[in-house]
């Protein structure tokens, strides 16, 4: 029960959490990494459990306005952030208020880790009115 209970807080807060303005549908899902004879599959994600690797994707699609906006997720407090799909999200380890890359934020007197991040976001140019935003976690 409680696993079931993990995998539908993680899509609700991943859902809760994106946003990108008006005029932007945003659909959200999680896969869990699973391997079966050394063969790597996702799988969509019916039950998690601590250590399971998952995927999260937020795709997205804007009708034609001629200026970009802004993707933005948190990352659900059960998940621990691994990396994100793209070397164009960036990444904020204070709750939105300030980001950057990891290897450039610091959390108190040390360099944040990929563990710290709380949020990403993407910013979408307008010439790109569909998308993809993905990344890994760690169930904690």
């Amino acid at each position: 029960m409680r696993l079931g209970l993990a995998v539908g807080s993680v899509l609700w807060v991943a859902a809760s959490a994106a946003s990108a303005g008006n005029g932007v549908d945003i659909d959200r899902s999680v896969y869990v990494e699973r391997r079966n004879d050394g063969v790597r599959a996702l799988e969509p994600a019916t039950t998690l459990k601590k250590g399971d690797k998952v995927v999260l994707v937020l795709e997205w699609r804007a009708a034609p306005r001629g200026r970009g906006f802004t993707v933005e997720s948190a990352v659900p407090r059960p998940l621990a952030f691994q990396r994100a799909g793209n070397d164009a999200v960036e990444v904020s380890t204070d709750n939105g208020r300030n980001w950057g890359r990891l290897g450039s934020l610091r959390v108190g007197n040390r360099l944040a880790s990929a563990e710290d991040v709380t949020h990403l976001r993407l910013q979408v140019p307008g010439s790109a009115p569909a998308g993809r935003m993905t990344y890994s976690a760690i169930v904690r």
